[in-house]
């Protein structure tokens, strides 16, 4: 600054902007004039010089243009000219004064209507007739509709060039992101890929972006914008209405268009009349937009980011360029309004101008008004300082009694301070000073800026790319942010993923085997499809009247063993269960699916998915499958157990688990009732008084979570003893990549001492193909009778003899039982009727017991299985509770089943019950070099009646 008073002035204004920094002071329009005429031009250069240390104290300012406007226009109107250049946020400084560009909504509104009201297009639309009148409305509503045309041709917003209107199309666009990012998020909701829930959200933005900006329409939700809400809400305009509803709300949009219509005519017709409210109104949408733009409660906080008050520098107001009507508006509008604002004035005025300040003519102090203290001789530059606190203070604290109407003389807002003229005086160059400002940037720009926004944007989008993937890694189903927690991803044998838990949401098991789509893949995928839309159907036209049952198998496969045939003809039978039942009772079947892996390696997880599903929803009535004996088996019964929920399974032959558990029941026959069915044919095998050596060749089951084979091997060796066998030691082979390592065993058993001659296998279906070729070809066993004596595992195996790929070796015999008598039981049973009607891909629409689909017996039993558990479900054709459904299996009995009778009535709980299907059968080379089996002897569900030798010679 060259001179005293501009060094003490801009020392004033920074005390000024410095307690704006904590506290929302009055903002005082100062008035800088001299005492002496001569000096005005010093004035001005102190203005300049003010506004040029401001800029650089990084303040956003605004100077407006005093030059001497073109045409012969009142003061009045020249002052709202100066006023409505000011909405153009370039006004202000750029950029860098204080974090980003101001927004005039308001006053760009006004400005709108201003220049609709005055376009030449309107002048002959106005009504002439006296208001009230049939002509009078009528011409108004005529010239209600010109007007808001020409406002939608301007897009409700002041005519600007073609960047400018580039601009505010940008910010237009920019009011339709939250909306953009609702769309992508509700998108995230039905877990699509994040391709397609981004597209969705930008799909939305531009298809709201679109219609927006429909050419001669106007602007999209318009009453929702703050400007709009403003304009309806403020009690400025009040006084321009006729009696028009102020309502804006979202879900009315017709009576909030109608209200915002009938203000803006009401509006423009009081500019049309001119008068000082035009002039007014601009004041007032100033203020309100500075105020928005240094509100603190914002979202982004910009009231704390700027700390220095906006400044308007008037270099010279005057009566003919508008500033002294507008230093009288803005001071009318405040006394009105007694609101603070943030913007801070200074204007300089010539000497002979600064009573017109007052409110008349007369430059008299109040009577009441502390007088000024006089001017002070400039050789003490400490005076003005402190003469300019003194007044800042005597004129805040006389500010509220001096905005009462009866104060008749000097403008309440308006703060003049008197130049001397010895302070006037340039100084040397070497004492040209300039106050500091504080540069120091506030906590909210640091920490809520856009670069710690960019920064936590990074964060939580690769938290969220980090957690997306890991969803993916862990859930079958998986979107962005969410999963169906349902289903798991959990290691296949042999590598890779499958897919296990309960299937609820769309997840599809058969969409998840490699190779999927082609033999038993696709007959699974077809079965889900078949289930699905009888469950879709059930909870459409039934939803009240319907029982669930859940159906857990192996439904996925690993490269080690690809076959899904267990799964697949269980689930083929749980389907066929759910059509006869729903086709013919009134309460309906739902089928939900669960998969417990390859091998049920993952039954643990699927029963804890099963568990947890049940809790929430209650029309689980029980659960059917789980046809694996493993080690986990107890922890699978006894969690279902604590959420109340039975297990009925086909084919589990576990001996003990009905012991221990009273909520499984089992159409399987034990594993010990088996050995002792083949102890028949172990005796008819031990010919004369002599002790024949026998074998109990069992797999490994270190590393494996089987217990079926343990189970076969005590059993078997037990009833080995029973019948007078000696039994040499016991071996054990390991499976490796899926095949069993049985040569070094075929050459020890076949090269010993001692060969045996009855082989008890507790094996696998998939191990006796190894095990024939190895004893087929060692010299101590290709030439001598050998039986093997198997479990129930082998009435999976298809012979060739009935066009399988399974076989024999020459001159051994296989004796293995079977779980379902299917022969005996056919005649009484409708099961091959229906599955001849329901099953889309039987030929020729027939079957047979014999059939390859159903020679295994796993599709009856599982089919028995599922029709038991819905009978104690639907008790009296009417839907039971859980617990109830617990209750009535113990008196299920069921005639006419695809095994025969199952009867549940005679099972005492803690102990096994008696009446299973058992089938004996023999398998051996025919002289053609086919393997023929044969049923040796057998007993359809519901009989008790042993079976005896003679029943099942061998002869």
């Amino acid at each position: 600054m060259s001179t005293e008073a501009g060094i003490d002035v801009q020392r004033q204004l920074e005390s000024l902007i410095q307690d704006f920094r904590t506290s929302d002071p009055p903002m005082p329009v100062i008035v800088l004039h001299t005492e002496d005429p001569a000096d005005d031009g010093r004035v001005t250069e102190l203005v300049d010089e003010l506004s040029e240390g401001q800029q650089r104290h990084g303040t956003r300012l605004a100077v407006a243009p005093t030059e001497p406007q073109p045409g012969d226009l009142d003061p009045t109107t020249r002052a709202a000219r100066l006023l409505a250049d000011l909405g153009d946020p370039g006004k202000w400084g750029d950029r860098s004064a204080s974090y980003r560009p101001y927004s005039f909504p308001r006053l760009n509104l006004v400005r709108a209507l201003q220049e609709a009201t005055d376009d030449p297009e309107m002048r002959e639309h106005w009504p002439t007739a006296p208001g009230g009148t049939p002509d009078g409305n009528a011409q108004r509503e005529r010239a209600q509709t010109h007007l808001l045309r020409i406002l939608a041709r301007q897009r409700w917003r002041p005519r600007r060039p073609v960047r400018e209107n580039r601009l505010m199309l940008l910010n237009d666009v920019q009011q339709f992101l939250p909306m953009g990012v609702l769309g992508a998020f509700t998108a995230l909701l039905t877990r699509p890929e994040w391709y397609i829930a981004v597209l969705a959200g930008i799909g939305l933005m531009v298809l709201l972006a679109g219609l927006n900006h429909v050419p001669g329409r106007a602007p999209l939700f318009l009453w929702l914008r703050r400007e709009s809400r403003w304009f309806l809400t403020t009690t400025f305009l009040q006084s321009a209405a006729r009696r028009q509803s102020t309502s804006v709300r979202l879900l009315r949009p017709v009576r909030s268009w109608r209200a915002i219509a009938a203000r803006a005519y009401d509006v423009a017709e009081a500019m049309r009349e001119g008068g000082p409210f035009p002039l007014q109104l601009y004041v007032l949408a100033l203020f309100e937009d500075l105020r928005d733009n240094h509100r603190r409660g914002s979202w982004d906080l910009r009231g704390f980011k700027r700390t220095r008050p906006p400044v308007l520098f008037l270099r010279r107001a005057g009566r003919e360029n508008g500033g002294i009507e507008l230093i009288r508006a803005v001071s009318d509008v405040r006394s009105r309004r007694s609101e603070l604002d943030p913007l801070l004035i200074v204007a300089g005025v010539a000497a002979g101008d600064a009573a017109l300040l007052d409110r008349d003519t007369d430059a008299r102090p109040p009577l009441d008004r502390p007088r000024q203290p006089p001017s002070q001789p400039s050789s003490q530059p400490s005076r003005l300082p402190q003469r300019l606190r003194h007044w800042y203070d005597e004129w805040a604290g006389n500010l509220r009694a001096d905005q009462s109407p009866s104060r008749t003389n000097a403008l309440p807002w308006v703060l003049r301070i008197p130049l001397p003229p010895g302070e006037l005086v340039e100084l040397r160059q070497p004492d040209w000073r300039c106050v500091r400002a504080r540069h120091r940037p506030p906590v909210a720009r640091v920490v809520w800026s856009v670069h710690s926004l960019l920064l936590v944007l990074a964060l939580v989008v690769t938290a969220g790319v980090v957690h997306a993937r890991e969803l993916h890694r862990t859930y079958c189903s998986a979107g962005l942010l969410t999963a169906d927690r349902d289903t798991e991803r959990r290691p296949a044998p042999g590598g890779g993923t499958e897919c296990v838990g309960i299937a609820t949401g769309d997840v599809r098991f058969g969409a998840h085997l490699s190779g999927g789509t082609t033999g038993e893949g696709k007959r699974l995928q077809e079965l889900e499809r078949l289930v699905r839309a009888e469950n879709a159907e059930v909870l459409r036209d039934h939803p009240d009247d319907y029982v669930t049952v859940v159906y857990a198998g192996p439904l996925s496969s690993s490269s080690v063993d690809p076959s899904l045939v267990k799964g697949a003809e269980e689930l083929t039978g749980v389907y066929l269960a759910q059509r006869v039942v729903n086709e013919n009772y009134t309460v309906k079947l739902r089928v939900l699916l669960a998969n417990g892996g390859a091998d049920m390696g993952h039954q643990r997880v699927t029963a804890d998915a099963i568990a947890e599903y049940a809790d929430r929803d209650p029309t689980v009535v029980g659960v059917v499958g789980f046809g694996r004996d493993l080690q986990s088996s107890p922890d699978v019964t006894r969690r279902l157990h604590a959420v109340g929920l039975p297990i009925v399974s086909g084919t589990n032959s576990a001996t003990y688990l009905p012991k221990e558990f009273s909520n499984w029941l089992s159409l399987a026959a034990p594993d010990e009732h088996q050995a002792e069915a083949l102890g028949l044919v172990a005796r008819q095998l031990r010919t004369g008084d002599s002790a024949p050596h026998s074998l109990v060749l069992a797999r490994d089951t270190k590393e494996s979570q089987d217990r079926y084979t343990d189970e076969q091997a005590l059993y078997g060796g037990e009833m080995l003893k029973r019948e007078g066998f000696r039994l040499l030691p016991a071996r054990r082979y390991r499976v490796a990549n899926g095949k069993p390592e049985l040569r070094l065993h075929a050459e020890s058993i076949c090269r010993g001492e001692d060969v045996p001659s009855v082989i008890y296998f507790a094996g696998r279906v998939e191990d006796i193909g190894p095990l024939m070729t190895q004893l087929s070809t060692e010299p101590g066993c290709a030439n001598r009778q050998i039986s093997i004596l198997t479990g129930d595992d082998l009435s999976k195996a298809r012979f060739s003899g009935t066009g399988g790929r399974d076989g024999v070796a020459p001159r051994i015999t296989l004796y293995h039982a079977a779980l379902a008598e299917l022969k005996e039981a056919a005649s009484r049973t409708a099961f091959y009727e229906d599955a001849a009607n329901y099953l889309p891909w039987l030929e020729d629409g027939r079957a047979t017991y014999d059939a390859a689909d159903f020679a295994s017996g796993q599709t009856a039993l599982s089919h028995d299985a599922t029709r038991a558990l819905y009978w104690a479900a639907s008790l009296g054709d009417v839907r039971q509770s859980r617990a109830a459904t617990w209750v009535n299996l113990r008196n299920v009995r069921l005639d006419g089943m695809a095994t025969g009778t199952i009867d549940f009535t005679d099972a005492p709980l803690y102990e096994e019950r008696h009446g299973h299907s058992i089938v004996l059968n023999r398998v051996r080379r025919t002289g053609e070099g086919v393997s023929k089996a044969e049923v040796l002897c057998s007993r359809p569900a519901g009989s008790t009646e042993p079976l005896d030798v003679r029943e099942c010679s061998i002869e």
